[in-house]
């Protein structure tokens, strides 16, 4: 009996999936490919399988997410994508979303990009990202006019591909833009595709030294967060990036900017005329580099150094390198040079050093930050167990403005027992006034390790009576 009941539940359980598996199939094509869409484009490709009913069913949704690694090998990937996309043609089906990452073996395996974003650049295309890798730059993908007409489009990211001279640009709905180690036409001609948008917020451009541009300018009514980095190319030292660099900056005039991360450090000039008082957090990361340290006798030099950070200096909150710290401290004793403001307006800094600067630059960098709320110190090259040196570090007696008066929290990463890091702690402790808590992201490898790292600390004098050493 319970034999033939099990046999009966489980016929009854096939019947009632293969019923719900048919009311599924029932469902129009376009809801199918609503459902569709929010999956792998590779599982979306698998669903073929299922039934004559879901055989093409795939092939028209609207996002396609692939990548030529998933094929067996590059031909294979382009006879798809050829085939697909006139399909699409066929059945008069636009794509709205469209990512591919190509990666090609030989630099004689075919172009293809600019066709694939002719046949897709349509009145409903909003997400294109492009990212191609090839050895030799000299035979990269080239972008077509029709992209830079696409009014539909939200999203863009270009990453390693060729943008020739650009004739006319009409992206009115464009708000995210990722121009990565692409090759330009020109200065003329990036700006143009940079300043021409209406819309745009977002924008993040990583160069690379030879993309055919010397000046970097950034001009947008709309733009409220940039990213800028500058990077060596393929065979390309130091010494060398630097001669072909010569002459290069950045310029940016955006009003509305709020949100800056500046990791270029080999642009001869770096100039913002935007609205200090619109700034609200600036990541700067490598601002200046090796040949800034050679060139600081240079007067222009001094006084582009000045500028960058003046008109920074109503940012609300900051992030600054251990390499651009050290380059401060490398003409702190320069009478002439002074690069620093007051930043009145920041309650949240971020700052990492090396340990062979610390001593005197915290203290001195926290004289420029007289309203600060908020800190996290890092060191960057600190390992007590091969630092000779670190019994000597002793920092200043100079007590800055902001540990009087506003300094409530100071994080320390990466702490340990050793003597570097403890010294940072007893200075924050011994002279913040308002100190409400000390928070240490502690490595230490055992418990009792810990324990004695504690126990030290709290052994402290503390000017605060509020103040609480926190572990984590």
């Amino acid at each position: 009996m319970e034999e033939r009941f099990s046999k009966q539940q489980r016929m009854y359980d096939e019947s009632y999936i293969r019923a719900k598996e048919d009311m599924i199939s029932k469902l129009p094509d376009s809801l199918l490919c609503q459902i569709l869409s929010y999956l792998p484009t590779k599982d979306t490709v698998g669903t073929s399988v299922l039934s004559h009913r879901w055989k093409s069913v795939w092939l028209l949704v609207p996002n396609l997410d692939l990548s030529s690694s998933e094929f067996p090998d590059y031909n294979a990937f382009v006879s798809f994508m050829d085939r697909l996309l006139a399909f699409s043609r066929e059945e008069n089906s636009l794509l709205y979303k469209l990512k591919l990452s190509i990666q090609k073996e030989d630099e004689k395996d075919q172009s293809c990009v600019t066709r694939w974003i002719d046949s897709v650049a349509n009145p409903k295309l909003k997400h294109l990202d492009i990212e191609c890798t090839l050895a030799n730059r000299k035979f990269l993908e080239v972008i077509p006019q029709s992209l830079y007409v696409c009014d539909t489009l939200v999203s863009l990211r270009l990453h390693r591909v060729s943008l020739g001279e650009l004739e006319s640009v009409s992206l009115p709905c464009l708000k995210t833009m990722r121009l990565e180690h692409n090759v330009y036409a020109s200065d003329a001609s990036l700006e143009l595709l940079i300043s021409s948008p209406p819309a745009l917020e977002d924008l993040s451009v990583v160069r690379m030294v030879p993309d055919n541009v010397k000046v970097l300018r950034v001009r947008s009514q709309s733009l409220t967060s940039f990213h800028v980095d500058y990077l060596l190319g393929e065979g390309d030292d130091y010494v060398d990036a630097l001669v072909r660099g010569k002459g290069s900056g950045v310029l940016i005039d955006a009003p509305r900017l709020k949100y800056l991360k500046f990791d270029d450090d080999l642009s001869d000039s770096k100039i913002i005329t935007t609205n200090k008082v619109s700034l609200e957090k600036v990541n700067v990361a490598f601002v200046f580099g090796e040949h800034d340290f050679i060139d600081v006798v240079d007067l222009p030099k001094r006084n582009m150094v000045r500028g960058f950070f003046n008109s920074i200096s109503g940012v609300k909150e900051m992030k600054i390198s251990s390499h651009t710290m050290e380059f401060l401290d490398y003409n702190r004793e320069d009478e002439l040079y002074d690069p620093l403001p007051q930043f009145c307006n920041v309650s949240t800094l971020k700052v990492a050093f090396y340990v062979s600067n610390l001593d005197m630059m915290l203290p001195t960098l926290l004289e420029s930050f007289p309203n600060l709320k908020s800190l996290v110190v890092k060191l960057d090259d600190y390992d007590p167990s091969r630092d000779e040196e670190a019994d000597d570090v002793r920092l200043s007696s100079v007590v800055p403005q902001c540990l009087m008066s506003s300094l409530e929290s100071v994080k320390i990463k990466r702490f340990n027992r050793g003597p570097v890091n403890m010294e940072v702690a007893r200075y924050f402790l011994e002279n913040s006034l308002v100190l409400k808590k000390l928070v240490l992201d502690f490595r230490c490898s055992v418990v009792e390790e810990g324990f004695y790292m504690l126990r030290d600390l709290l052994a402290l004098p503390r000017r605060s009576s509020s103040c609480q050493v926190l572990l984590c």
